[in-house]
């Protein structure tokens, strides 16, 4: 995927989970951050940030703050809409792992919860739970940098589809430079944690998508298959 209209600017500071304050050129621009997460590792007064311009110019924020440069490490993309985006790319190719998709549908709702994608290859019945990994620890991601309840209770019934005949997998979609690998954050959400081992025990398939990461692009570059 591909930005449309960005620029640079300076990170001043975050005012709450949906906006932050940027240097552009030389004027003070209030900005929509795309990731309700933390970040606090990556949001720090002075980085280097890219914002893409919004196509309503009627919109009270004009710009969405999407990518931001970590020192020592490269740029990181924090928008939480391009994982999904990068997937569905990434599907529309036939990729190895599931050739010959007859049907693809995101956002399918299965039981009282809405999966991330569903397709089908030949007889094949598959559900792709996306989740997107910003925070890096040295040299390893980590998920989530905030508690979140609503991705405990997706693992949950990944695990019950799963006993249930489906093919389902949890793809950790890594926007972080030379991160392959991602383990539960249990400091911040413990409950998470004990979530993946549960699906995994119920025959949920773990992805790792590293992906290569431009100022103004993402896209999937391999998949690592977890053991």
């Amino acid at each position: 995927m591909k930005y449309k209209n960005t620029t640079y600017a300076k990170f001043i500071d975050r005012r709450n989970r949906f906006i932050a304050q940027v240097e552009l050129d030389g004027k003070v621009e209030t900005v929509h951050v795309k990731n309700t997460g933390r970040c606090k590792e990556l949001l720090l007064p002075g980085s280097d940030v890219v914002l893409s311009k919004a196509d309503n110019p009627a919109r009270k924020t004009q710009y969405d703050l999407v990518t931001v440069y970590k020192k020592g490490l490269g740029w990181v993309n924090i928008d939480s809409q391009a994982p999904n985006q990068v997937v569905k790319e990434w599907l529309n190719t036939s990729p190895e792992l599931f050739e010959n998709i007859t049907f693809l549908k995101p956002e399918y709702t299965y039981g009282k919860t809405r999966v991330d994608f569903y397709l089908e290859c030949d007889s094949r019945r598959i559900f792709i739970e996306v989740k997107g990994c910003t925070l890096e620890i040295e040299g390893i991601g980590y998920f989530p940098d905030a508690p979140t309840e609503r991705g405990v209770r997706h693992l949950y019934d990944l695990a019950e589809a799963s006993g249930k005949g489906y093919e389902c997998y949890i793809a950790f979609v890594i926007s972080i430079p030379g991160v392959r690998k991602v383990l539960p954050n249990v400091k911040t959400h413990p409950e998470f944690g004990m979530a993946l081992t549960a699906a995994k025990k119920a025959g949920v398939k773990v992805l790792y998508l590293p992906c290569n990461v431009k100022p103004d692009q993402l896209s999937i570059a391999d998949v690592v298959m977890d053991q």
